[in-house]
């Protein structure tokens, strides 16, 4: 590295050399400063140590000149607000001149060694090792894996920043080993500093032994009383011991017949471990909470409920209005599983389940359901943001504050072997330098894998093949592939106003009202203000904010009647603000005008669907296209194949362009209608991100309204996906789309013909008494329906 300008990070502790991997730990504002500026400029950065008794000082006058210039590779935030940061050593580098102080930038050349005679080198390297064989003989400055480092190397530079850092040196002294540029003098400085500290420990040793053998009679027998005293009191302390490893003991006996031989083995070995043990050591400590875990694990207990299929349905019915579809897949699941059972066949070798809907629309539920059903203990295991291997699948027991994975834990926590194991957001889960998850839990969702899936703390099998796993998710394309193949998705769709109507009449009013201690006959809502609370007060395709309304205005109630202002509340459409914050409008109804370049496109949503309009307009130019409104790639490309395409169509002559708007170029020639105007494209809310393909159609109607000047019909709304050659391709989320559409007053829906034909009984009744539904092959089809004649 030549002369460079670096940020300087002062280093209070820690004598650093180019050799080292270090955390460093920062804490004051300029070193942090430097920090982000060298990783905001990818450079290297220098660290250097504060000169002696100017500790805490970050002034160029409180610092050494010389340090190590070396990468940071990862940076930390860390709970107390201190950033720790792992740093690679490189080379060594001097300050040349500063540049800033705030934070600290230097100019810095790298520190080159003078030239140097090898032989001599090889000679004095090989007295400086034995030296440091000698000294590590007589204290523990050296350990043996750094004793063989330093007895293999040959590179002399290397050997003295090992010996050097093992040694523990004064900051000064370090130091000037540090900046010595001359290694045979480097090496005879380190070997004499050396030979004093052997000559320095054969002299303690020496008078230790005199001091020991002077010790007179009186003394011995003190010392030999009060270590009879302490025998003693260990002993007592072992009768405890002794009872502690019986106990132990009995439980493992109690559940033998139940554990896997490998699980025998293990606790029965480290009872055994324990009883070798002193009782004071760390490592009792240790070996004592892995016995408490691994016998706190509920072999041999499981649910004694017989499976019925009819507890199921009547629990799923009981919970949940509508997911017809959802309740009735679930069930088929469960009368299976009856199924095989009564034939006393094996059923661990069916598919995991797994919800799928946006937030709010029951998926947990469903799965309280199954639990309350089945008689089995619940657990929920949240995977969102998850990214540590080991939180699943248990830490090793060498680390300090190691424990078990989340799935052991919730065995012992729901006391069974066959609970109901719900896995929260599996769609979240992250991958990180701790590991993938993922891989753990292809482990445990494997019906051939998970009998023998293995703790890493516990260290033995554990057969996890009774279990119900139910996965949730948002997003099933966020779900790794892997995983995906070894679960059966579960679909809920959007619920319709009127079944939010009946959520909220059945279940959520009734629940809020008991949770806040009121009776029906103290507080009442009325239809119409059911309707209005979840039409303008609620945006989400399921019922969660629906529910937190309702309890914001069981709580102004409640506080109402507590101050005796009313006996009875009654809420009408005439009150209800007064009980709420402003209004969330859900989705814009459609408007009542037919207009040229203004489109309804139906998109689908994490929270639903929605209508969304497309604009286009037209400005005299040269036949370009701009595309606004924060579009993702796929959709940015569907805007160009719909420009194609309807140049191609103008061009047949199947799009008729009104003579006003045909120009002729110099020679006189007609030009065409999209080569004499530049095109701009939006659709409204830019800073809502958005892609897809199925707004094709949508678009090239858009483009054709504008290049022909002829209206489009304000209350017809349009999904699909439009290829080169005018043919449309269907989409998905129709469902949730074709609600939205209903909620915002559209009369007709134009979709391909492919999602009619497939999809169209999964469309609440509710939906398709009042539109109707257009199904379409081709862009010209598109046009008819959409263009107004």
């Amino acid at each position: 590295m030549s002369i460079a300008n670096l940020p300087i990070i002062v280093e209070d502790e820690l004598f650093l050399y180019p050799f080292m991997i270090t955390p460093i730990f920062l804490n004051d504002e300029r070193n942090i400063k430097a920090l982000d500026l060298a990783l905001r400029d990818d450079s290297p950065v220098m660290i250097v140590c504060s000169k002696p008794s100017r500790g805490g000082e970050r002034e160029f006058d409180s610092i050494y000149e010389y340090g190590v210039i070396g990468n940071v590779m990862r940076r930390v935030t860390m709970p107390d607000g201190r950033v720790k940061i792992l740093f690679q050593g490189l080379n060594r580098g001097k300050i040349i001149s500063t540049i800033d102080i705030d934070p600290l930038i230097a100019q810095v050349d790298t520190v080159i060694l003078d030239e140097y005679d090898i032989n001599r080198i090889k000679a004095s390297l090989s007295v400086l090792k034995e030296s440091v064989k000698s000294l590590s003989l007589l204290n523990h400055f050296f350990p043996p894996d750094l004793l063989r480092t330093i007895d293999d190397s040959n590179e002399a530079s290397r050997v003295c920043d090992l010996v050097c850092s093992a040694l523990h040196l004064k900051k000064d002294v370090a130091y000037n080993f540090f900046i010595q540029t001359d290694l045979e003098q480097k090496i005879l400085g380190i070997i004499e500093y050396l030979n004093a500290q052997i000559e320095t420990n054969k002299l303690q040793k020496e008078i230790k032994t005199k001091v020991s053998s002077r010790i007179d009679r009186a003394n011995k027998e003190y010392f030999l009383k009060e270590q009879l005293k302490e025998i003693q009191r260990e002993l007592g302390i072992d009768l405890d011991k002794e009872a502690q490893i019986t106990q132990y003991k009995e439980r493992l006996e109690a559940k033998r017949e139940f554990m896997s031989e490998d699980a025998y083995k293990e606790i029965n070995k480290n009872i055994s471990k324990l009883s070798k043990m002193h009782t004071d050591s760390a490592e009792s400590s240790i070996t004592s909470s892995y016995l408490d875990w691994a016998l706190d694990m509920p072999f041999g207990s499981f649910s004694s409920k017989k499976l019925t299929v009819k507890d199921v349905q009547k629990e799923l019915d009981r919970d949940h209005f509508g997911l017809i579809k959802p309740k009735s897949r679930i069930v088929e699941y469960f009368g299976l599983k009856e199924l095989l059972h009564s034939r006393g066949l094996e059923d661990n070798k069916g598919a995991i389940l797994c919800f799928v809907g946006p937030p709010g629309i029951g998926k947990t539920s469903l799965a309280n359901s199954i639990s309350n059903a089945l008689k089995r203990e619940l657990v929920r295991i949240a995977l969102g943001g998850l990214e540590d291997v080991n939180e699943l699948r248990g830490h090793r027991r060498t680390y300090i504050g190691a424990m078990p994975g989340r799935i052991v834990q919730g065995l012992i926590e729901a006391k069974s072997m066959n609970p109901v194991v719900v896995l929260d957001e599996i769609d979240k889960i992250a991958r990180s330098y701790k590991g993938d998850p993922t891989a753990v839990l292809l482990e445990i969702l494997d019906p051939e894998q998970n009998s023998k899936f293995r703790d890493y703390y516990l260290n033995f099998h554990i057969d996890l093949s009774k279990v119900i796993f139910i996965a949730t998710a948002n997003d099933a394309s966020a779900i790794p592939a892997p995983l995906r193949d070894r679960m059966e998705f579960i679909w809920l769709n959007s619920y319709t106003p009127q079944e939010k109507f009946e959520i909220a009449k059945r279940y959520l009013w009734p629940n809020e009202l008991k949770k806040h201690g009121l009776q029906s006959s103290e507080v009442m809502i009325k239809k119409d203000a059911l309707n209005l609370l979840i039409s303008d007060y609620t945006r989400e395709s399921g019922v969660r904010n629906l529910r937190h309304r309702i309890a914001d205005i069981l709580r102004k109630s409640a506080l109402e009647i507590l101050n005796n202002q009313t006996q009875k509340i009654v809420i009408t459409t005439k009150n209800l603000e007064n009980y709420l914050d402003k209004k969330v409008f859900e989705i814009e109804i459609v408007s009542k005008k037919n207009e040229i370049g203004i489109a309804n496109g139906l998109a689908w949503t994490a929270v639903g669907g929605d209508v969304l309009k497309i604009e286009a307009l037209k400005i005299k130019g040269k036949g370009a296209m701009q595309i606004t409104g924060q579009l993702g790639d796929v959709m940015k490309e569907s805007a160009t194949i719909a420009f194609s395409l309807v140049k191609s169509l103008i061009d047949k002559g199947e799009i008729s362009i009104p003579k006003n708007l045909i120009q002729t170029d110099k020679e006189g020639e007609q030009k065409a209608v999209y080569d004499s105007y530049d095109l701009h494209i939006h659709v409204p809310e830019g800073a809502t991100p958005k892609d897809g393909p199925s707004a094709g159609i949508t678009m090239s109607v858009v483009i054709a309204s504008i290049l022909s000047d002829t209206p489009i019909y304000s209350n017809v709304a349009m999904t699909g996906e439009i290829t080169l050659s005018g043919k449309v391709l269907p989409i998905g989320g129709l469902k949730e789309k074709l609600i939205a559409a209903y909620k915002a007053g559209v009369a007709k829906a134009i979709i391909p013909r492919k999602n009619y034909d497939r999809d169209l009984k999964d469309i609440p009744n509710q939906v398709l008494d009042n539109i109707e539904i257009i199904a379409v092959d081709t862009i010209v089809d598109v046009l008819k329906a959409a263009l107004v004649k």
